[in-house]
């Protein structure tokens, strides 16, 4: 037994491997259909019990949120090694918000996952993989103004709501998101 000082023990390798098994395959699942991907089906599809399910995500809604810390994680990594990189300099930004428009169109489902549980919740996506990107993306404002190509004013939560917008047209398909990032984008520049 552990005491309430030492440090918590590490996952055995075969729950680490489920647990990477269970979320991969939500992911597919959930880019498929969206939230109407229930656990049961998760757990037949990754070849692991129900039980295995719960014990890693006890609800859809975990379930939905490691997937979008999962996503979070991965548009850091693009931020951090290919919009940071001297080739896109004073393009960061847009970098940026063309790979994030990328992804969410490669996976419209899993956004409405998102989004729904989101909803569910009444909250917003939170976490240190959320609290990573917050710090890259900072860093990719102030580099484009370093370059004076995007206006001194712009923050992270402008970027947010321009990440919204996206999202929000990509999953109503209601128009080409390309084009809207392209006329937001140039609102921002100097």
């Amino acid at each position: 037994m552990s005491s309430p000082s030492s440090p918590p023990r590490k996952p055995r390798a075969d729950a680490s491997r489920n647990r990477d098994r269970i979320l991969e395959v939500a992911r597919n699942l959930f880019t498929q259909r969206g939230s109407q991907v229930q656990l049961p089906e998760v757990a037949r599809a990754a070849g692991v019990g129900i039980g295995t399910v719960y014990r890693h995500f006890p609800t859809q809604a975990d379930l939905i949120e490691a997937a979008a810390a999962q996503r979070f994680a991965e548009i850091e990594e693009y931020a951090r090694t290919r919009c940071l990189d001297p080739a896109e300099s004073g393009r960061a930004v847009l970098t940026y918000l063309t790979h994030v428009g990328e992804t969410l169109a490669a996976d419209s489902g899993l956004s409405a996952a998102i989004e729904s549980a989101r909803h569910s919740r009444g909250s917003e996506p939170r976490g240190m993989a959320m609290d990573r990107l917050a710090e890259i993306l900072a860093t990719l404002i102030e580099s484009d103004k370093a370059a004076a190509t995007v206006r001194p004013d712009l923050t992270v939560a402008d970027v947010y709501l321009i990440v919204g917008a996206l999202s929000a047209t990509i999953r109503s398909e209601s128009g080409d998101w390309r084009r809207l990032l392209t006329l937001l984008y140039d609102g921002l520049a100097t």
